[in-house]
């Protein structure tokens, strides 16, 4: 029997830094639809992304595939993890508060565990899985408070599409994750899969936006883009498809639940906003989760 992928130490340490890289995207992508509609908004994020990334892996002696076969793997993986949940979480975020925004989002570990269960051999949802990702989503709905469930009936698309976004990405992961069992290696993955989602883009951004039509943007909403393509994009998904490669695809995706808890540091910090009690159970609640999909916690008890 294959042996399900464990998290270590360095696995948790890439979680830790994603978390930080993806949890101030909301910010920034708030900041960014001041000026540039959702579909643009999306184009500059993986355009500016890819040249960075493309330099990076070329000073690390790596090259991009030229088998056909790989190449539509890129493309399955570049359309569900960056293209078409981009515009759909781009889309509703015009229509959600990033607090919120972050809730939805963090229900991608629990399709992540579902979809690897029913697509790999050796993630199979366990008891004690399930148990974890449920005690950590309502870990976040606690943290964040009643509050922002107020008015869930409104705005009932843009929730969908953030919903169909986490699907999306849960999907992607399986394919990264075959990806990073080919000869391929991380960096050449996320790089082939921006590439094929920036290129993706093109013809979507002319049609459906003309950007060149568009006023002159904000300097603020031009800096967060450049910020998501160059931070949340190339160097995230750089160290993303490295924690598949390490930790499997349903652990790889845990660093969903800690996105809002980056929000309400950020929020004390730089907003003047007070941490409640709810705030503090919420996170303990997300840490018994994440303990309880570590495993290890578990089984030193049960020796």
């Amino acid at each position: 029997m294959t042996q399900s992928p464990k998290l270590d130490g360095t696995g948790w340490l890439l979680i830790g830094i994603l978390s930080i890289l993806w949890g101030g995207a909301f910010f920034l992508i708030e900041v960014g639809l001041r000026s540039y509609p959702p579909i643009t908004l999306v184009f500059m994020r993986l355009v500016l992304a890819v040249p960075p990334m493309w330099i990076a892996m070329r000073l690390m002696g790596e090259r991009l595939p030229t088998q056909p076969r790989i190449w539509g793997l890129l493309a399955v993986v570049g359309a569900l993890n960056c293209a078409l949940p981009f515009i759909l979480f781009f889309w509703g975020q015009q229509y959600l508060d990033s607090g919120y925004a972050s809730i939805l989002n963090a229900t991608t570990p629990l399709w992540g565990v579902v979809t690897a269960h029913f697509l790999t051999s050796d993630e199979k949802a366990t008891p004690a899985r399930i148990i974890g990702v449920l005690v950590g989503m309502a870990g976040i709905v606690v943290m964040v408070g009643p509050e922002a469930m107020k008015g869930l009936s409104n705005n009932l698309l843009a929730q969908i599409a953030c919903i169909v976004s986490t699907i999306f990405y849960s999907f992607a992961a399986i394919y990264g994750r075959r990806l990073s069992q080919t000869e391929l290696t991380p960096m050449a993955v996320a790089t082939g899969q921006t590439l094929v989602a920036a290129l993706m883009m093109v013809p979507i951004v002319a049609v459906m936006d003309q950007p060149w039509t568009m006023a002159t943007p904000r300097l603020d909403s031009t800096l967060a883009g450049i910020t998501l393509a160059l931070f949340s994009t190339a160097l995230a998904y750089t160290l993303y498809f490295r924690l598949i490669d390490r930790s499997g695809a349903s652990n790889a995706q845990l660093v969903a639940f800690l996105m809002p808890i980056l929000a309400v540091i950020l929020g004390i910090a730089f907003l003047g906003e007070s941490l409640s009690g709810g705030q503090i159970a919420g996170a303990g609640l997300i840490a018994v989760g994440l303990a309880i999909l570590d495993g290890r916690l578990i089984a030193r008890f049960q020796k």
